[in-house]
């Protein structure tokens, strides 16, 4: 019989937020590893949409550093 996955009771945003509130800034290969080590079934698209969602409200800021990376803090 396969495996029952359970829903997570927190959204991955507040998750994201969770980390770098604890970690301070980020890269965005940084944040997407420690994020999908606990929401498995995420990929890269819907975590850069969740990025962009928390960019629009406000929430984060994001910088490019390097070709491909980007810098992510929170916004206090």
């Amino acid at each position: 019989m396969p495996q029952m996955k359970t829903w997570k009771t927190r959204p991955v945003y507040f998750y994201m937020l969770e980390k770098l509130a604890k970690k301070g800034d980020m890269t965005d290969d940084d944040l997407y590893e420690d994020v999908k080590d606990e929401y498995e079934d995420l990929g890269f698209k819907d975590f850069n949409q969740i990025l962009m969602d928390l960019e629009v409200s406000g929430k984060i800021r994001t910088s490019s550093l390097a070709r491909g990376k980007r810098r992510i803090e929170i916004v206090h």
